[in-house]
């Protein structure tokens, strides 16, 4: 039997999920205003006791690696590999905008792409582009919003833009081939799924030097003097 706990704290909506032999069993979402680290322990307790499973019953923990949060991302980052550490067993990453292409890409039959966005502030998104069968087209990568962005595919592809970054650009994508969804959040429920394969082929990270995909440095503000 295999039990994985999932988490994810890429954006202000945090989740943790369970999952059973491949079957989710458990699942909490929360939103948050500061920080992940006063909930993150609480909501991942609460979904044991709920599912009457106790943690040295894990089997892994899997985390969404990012992009997403700095903060955040360290956050769940460093709970998944405490997790790990205590209970000695494997850490699972799974890519943030993956997971996320994989929540509507389970949920839809359209022939559609799938290009999830995460604000990366300004007029800049962390994007990824997945075809109808979940195949990666375009890997994640920074992405500058501009009036051309994209149009090389809309020409003769309908594309599906979701996340929070999606918002920022409604204002500049404006092809009859673009197609926006509000409200999606990354969800630890797909990061869980998306690991459960992982878990089979025993593809393990290295919990002492694993570290968050921030995509970009992490800059403070004496970085700028």
């Amino acid at each position: 039997m295999s039990l994985i706990l999932g988490i994810d704290t890429s954006t202000s909506s945090g989740s943790v999920s369970l999952l059973q032999d491949g079957q989710l069993v458990g699942s909490q979402l929360y939103s948050i205003e500061k920080s992940h680290s006063n909930l993150l322990h609480v909501m991942i307790e609460q979904m044991m006791s709920n599912a009457g499973c106790k943690m040295d019953e894990l089997s892994a923990v899997a985390v969404a690696e990012g992009p997403g949060s700095y903060t955040g991302l360290r956050i769940g980052v460093s709970a998944a590999k405490g997790l790990c550490l205590a209970l000695d067993i494997p850490l699972i990453a799974v890519n943030t905008l993956e997971a996320m292409a994989y929540q509507m890409y389970r949920r839809s039959t359209d022939d559609i792409l799938y290009c999830p966005m995460l604000d990366a502030r300004r007029m800049e998104v962390y994007a990824a582009l997945f075809d109808k069968n979940f195949k990666s087209i375009k890997p994640t990568a920074p992405v500058i919003l501009e009036e051309y962005a994209y149009e090389d595919i809309l020409v003769d592809q309908r594309v599906l833009f979701f996340g929070d970054g999606s918002n920022k650009s409604k204002e500049v994508i404006s092809d009859r081939n673009a197609h926006f969804i509000d409200g999606i959040v990354p969800s630890a429920e797909e990061v869980a799924l998306l690991a459960y394969e992982k878990y089979k082929t025993k593809s393990f990270e290295n919990v002492i030097s694993f570290e968050p995909f921030y995509l970009k440095e992490f800059r403070t503000a004496s970085s700028f003097k």
